[in-house]
């Protein structure tokens, strides 16, 4: 509260300081490219819409542009060229204390007998990618500030969007059409790189806090389904994101405290117009409060996090541009039991256990693009991450009446798990016409793992993993893009992989087709098929032999194939506003199961800080997911926007015995509601109110065994009934105000969002509580304000 009145006072002073002021203004600059091939257009004209007399430019022979001196707020642009089709961005923030940089792509046209070419309006939903025709859409940066709920995290931000569910308040999990989030993969600037969260875990996509932030974001790719042949490894969904470069000419610095921490942000020119920098370090908000003394509610459960993120362009224009991007991360938190009053209620730790938790994380690559001409170019990345885990879990000791003794903790479990991979990849790209676009590419990896864990058993240890060792996984992919006209777009590919380790191939065939009825309504199919390796410490999981011998037992473990088809419609409705149904069907095979163990099956994994693993699998499991889905959106136009969505699925599985049972991720329906306005108030500065609801079925669980799981003092699962029910429906309003305020060199955004408003009591999991013997309930986040202050100059 004490903060909350320090952020009030400062942003009245302000107000009256900057309402005298005369208009602020800033410049727009940015670069105009080939949508295909991404080389420079110069000649290019950028106008500034709603102006009189009209402002605009022409791009330079290096496709950059820039205007000067633009009124601060939302602004339009219309951007032409000779052979390309016209675009239209809407409704663009211009901030006193920050450029607008764009990287802007316009399409070619095909030009066909007595066929008439209108003006594209630039939609917020359309794909960056050329070569994805359904279930794929882009994201702004400004969308995971403005959307309620979103946290400034992408994964949260697009569990808004059709198809998506999320039901899990403690983590950014990515649960697409009924898959597990493990099925995800996540992509920077070109590079595959591992569980980008801070809390993560081997084996998961999600965590608490993303390391991703969302203010060195370019507009990314989203893609639930049926991708191009581009990426591979994957089965649930691909998250394409591209860091922005630094700003060229003008050093520009950021400030900013709130949920994701204390953050420090800079960029700028290496040498000016050429190379740029851009930086930005984060350090936990919750453990700088803590270390100063503010009582924040946690007792010693603080989470304590810090990442690094920067980019580097180095455009050289005879040998091509280099480009150097990072991302590093470190986390950790303890869970005591032993420190909870006997009272008070459970919230994510597991009764009767202590629990201390840690993840890092740091990802580089180098990328060189070479341009052979204007219709050819060649794209060469080199990359490295490492990511480790380590837990250590002790049981707690109690008396009769259900006190913790002290200095009675037992051991229960440790973990420590390594992995690293050198990466060389390279893609070859050439527009052959107007009509015809052909790309290639191949990835080399190689992996260095170090994997092991163990769980106390009454003699001591049994260890579960215990491996170290390296392997290789090898891609490549080629794909065509053919117009008939530019009503008719196909797109064909075939991707394909190798793993030395379990030495399995895959070779799996993509192709899409997009028609347009009209200029207002389209039509689209897609067909993919798609594999992945599994979880790589499966690989390593130990099964030990009567004589004692150790024998990998899943080695061998072939990859899970998805075969997905997918059928589109899609009307705009006006230039701002649409509607989009989109019904889909996709069929899992090769999924690990578990003789003698039949309800066992890793599709069910992969949300959770742990993986739950067994030896002896063997790739006899199926899956299916079908669908039906609406989208009903309004793009921001005059300071408003909405989204609504709705989501229809059923997802099975067969274990080891054939039986189709429910997947843990079937929740059978989702909806979701988002609303916004953006109101100018005084002469710098705007009011913005944003509202998000959710309503999706309840989660599926394990039941407890309470008999069982008293008799044997910790957890023992009913599996004869697994996933059979579900928890109450899911239910979460959120509320966002935001205030911006432009001063002359810098602006500020003060908000406060208020989660779960309606306090509802949404059920996380079930536990058993060695404490009271009894089955208790860890409950989602209640009604949680979360402040954040944002400053530029």
């Amino acid at each position: 509260m004490r903060l909350l009145v320090l952020f009030l006072v400062i942003g009245v002073l302000s107000i009256k300081t900057y309402s005298q002021q005369e208009s602020y203004k800033q410049n727009i600059r940015g670069v105009i490219l080939d949508d295909d091939t991404e080389v420079p257009l110069p000649g290019a004209s950028v106008i500034l819409l709603n102006t009189n007399p009209i402002i605009g430019t022409i791009s330079d022979t290096n496709g950059r542009f820039i205007i000067k001196n633009v009124p601060v707020g939302r602004i339009s642009l219309k951007i032409s060229f000779i052979g390309y089709e016209e675009i239209v961005l809407s409704n663009l923030p211009l901030s006193s204390g920050k450029e607008l940089v764009l990287s802007i792509k316009l399409k070619e046209k095909v030009f066909l007998t007595n066929e008439v070419v209108v003006k594209a309006y630039g939609r917020k939903d359309k794909p960056i990618n050329e070569m994805a025709t359904v279930s794929a859409r882009s994201f702004t940066t400004e969308e995971t500030e403005r959307f309620a709920g979103s946290l400034g995290d992408p994964a949260r931000m697009v569990s808004n969007y059709a198809g998506v569910v999320a039901v899990n308040d403690s983590r950014n999990d990515i649960i697409i059409r009924g898959n597990s989030p493990a099925g995800l993969l996540w992509v920077l600037d070109g590079v595959e790189i591992p569980n980008p969260n801070h809390f993560g875990s081997l084996g998961s996509t999600g965590g608490p806090i993303s390391i991703i932030n969302n203010g060195l974001l370019a507009n990314s790719d989203f893609f639930t389904s049926a991708w191009p042949a581009q990426y591979g490894n994957a089965v649930s969904g691909v998250f394409d994101l591209r860091l922005r470069s630094g700003n060229n000419e003008k050093h520009e610095f950021l400030g900013q405290v709130g949920f994701n921490g204390f953050e420090f942000g800079a960029e700028g020119p290496l040498k000016k117009g050429k190379a740029s920098y851009l930086v930005s370090y984060r350090y936990s908000t919750l453990a700088v409060f803590h270390a100063i003394g503010f009582d924040i509610g946690t007792g010693e459960a603080v989470p304590q996090y810090q990442d690094l993120t920067f980019k580097i362009d180095l455009p050289v224009n005879k040998i091509g541009k280099f480009s150097v991007f990072g991302m590093g991360g470190s986390s950790y938190i303890r869970l005591y039991d032993s420190e909870k009053k006997k009272e008070e209620k459970l919230t994510y730790s597991i009764g009767g256990y202590d629990t201390d938790f840690g993840s890092d994380l740091g990802v580089i690559g180098m990328s060189h693009l070479y341009f052979f001409n204007e219709k050819s170019r060649i794209k060469t990345t080199v990359s490295a991450y490492g990511t480790r885990v380590s837990t250590i879990v002790d049981s707690l000791v109690f008396d009769n009446t259900g006190t913790f003794i002290p200095d009675k903790k037992a051991p229960y479990y440790r973990g420590n798990e390594q992995e690293s991979r050198l990466s060389f990849s390279t893609e070859y790209l050439n527009k052959i016409n107007k009509k015809n676009l052909i790309t290639a590419g191949f990835n080399f990896g190689k992996y260095f793992v170090d994997y092991a864990d163990s769980i106390a058993v009454y003699n001591g240890f049994l260890t579960l993993t215990k491996a170290s060792g390296d392997f290789n996984l090898i891609k490549s992919y080629i794909q065509y893009k053919h117009k008939f006209s530019n009503r008719f777009v196909v797109t064909s590919g075939i991707y394909s992989q190798f793993m030395s380790l379990s030495k399995h191939t895959s070779v799996e065939p993509r192709v899409g087709l997009k028609y347009s009825l009209s200029k207002t309504q389209s039509v689209s199919i897609g067909y993919g098929l798609h594999s992945q390796t599994q979880v790589r410490p499966a690989y390593f999981y130990q099964t030990v032999l009567p004589d004692g011998s150790i024998y990998l037992s899943n080695k061998n473990l072939d990859f899970t194939y998805s075969n997905q088809f997918v059928a589109g419609y899609d009307y705009l409705i006006s230039n701002n506003m649409r509607v989009k149904l989109e019904s889909y069907y996709q069929y899992l095979t090769n999924i690990p199961v578990k003789n003698g163990f039949p309800e066992y099956s890793l599709i069910n994994s992969g949300d959770d800080f742990y993986l739950s693993l067994e030896d002896s699998l063997v790739n006899e499991g199926t899956g299916k997911n079908y669908g039906l889905e609406f989208t009903f959106e309004h793009f921001l136009h005059k300071g408003l926007y909405f989204l609504m969505t709705a989501s229809i699925f059923d997802s099975k599985y067969t274990g080891s015995d054939g039986i189709e049972r429910n997947t843990a991720w079937n929740g059978n329906y989702v909806f979701n509601a988002l609303a916004g306005y953006e109101s100018k108030i005084l002469k710098h500065g705007s009011l913005n109110l944003n509202f998000k609801a959710v309503y999706a079925g309840g989660k599926r669980y394990i039941p407890i065994d309470l008999k069982n799981s008293r008799l044997m003092n910790k957890t023992v699962y009913d599996w004869k009934n697994a996933y059979r029910n579900k928890f109450e429906n899911y239910f979460r309003i959120d509320v966002k105000i935001s205030y911006k305020l432009n001063g002359r060199k810098i602006n500020q955004e003060w908000s406060i969002e208020l989660q779960n408003v309606t306090d509802n009591k949404n059920i996380f999991r079930e536990i058993y509580d060695r404490q009271t013997q009894n089955i208790a309930y860890n409950y989602q986040m209640s009604f949680f304000p979360i402040m954040m202050y944002r400053i530029n100059f």
